[in-house]
């Protein structure tokens, strides 16, 4: 196995996993979401190991130094032996930050039950809180009545 010297961003960024293909890594490139000491990076870019990678995810950066490069996807395992997370602490706390408010936030009626919203609801509908017998008839009585 021959040693890399250099391989181009936006393969480097898939192959350890950082984006799930290599067009969405391309497509973050080109959006400038990625940067390379502070300078925006196209994605025929070459990468050289000690270089700090910074992803812009939502609010915040992460930053990752360049230990090992790779140029074939590899298994999660692996990824701690290429790179090397760096983001600053400050940066990290936003991250969860977003992480717990969007979890928090969802919307009543968006996406799919919580577990407890669906045993509320199976209680709901089994339980005897209920009245099904409604008379519909009573309607019948008052046909003579002028509306």
């Amino acid at each position: 196995m021959s040693v890399l010297e250099s391989v181009r961003i936006d393969k480097f960024l898939w192959a350890v996993r950082l984006f799930k293909t290599r067009s969405l890594a391309a497509d973050a490139i080109k959006r400038g979401r990625i940067t390379i000491g502070g300078t925006p990076v196209k994605g025929s870019r070459n990468v050289k190991c000690g270089e700090v990678i910074a992803v812009r995810v939502g609010a915040a950066t992460r930053s990752f130094e360049i230990i090992q490069l790779a140029q074939n996807r590899m298994g999660a395992k692996l990824v701690a032996s290429h790179i090397k997370e760096v983001t600053p602490p400050d940066q990290l706390e936003i991250i969860e930050l977003s992480r717990l408010a969007m979890t928090m936030n969802r919307r009543k009626g968006l996406g799919r039950p919580t577990k407890k919203e669906r045993r509320d609801l199976d209680n709901f509908f089994e339980g005897d809180s209920l009245d099904l017998d409604i008379d519909f008839d009573d309607d019948d009585d008052n046909e003579d009545e002028d509306f």
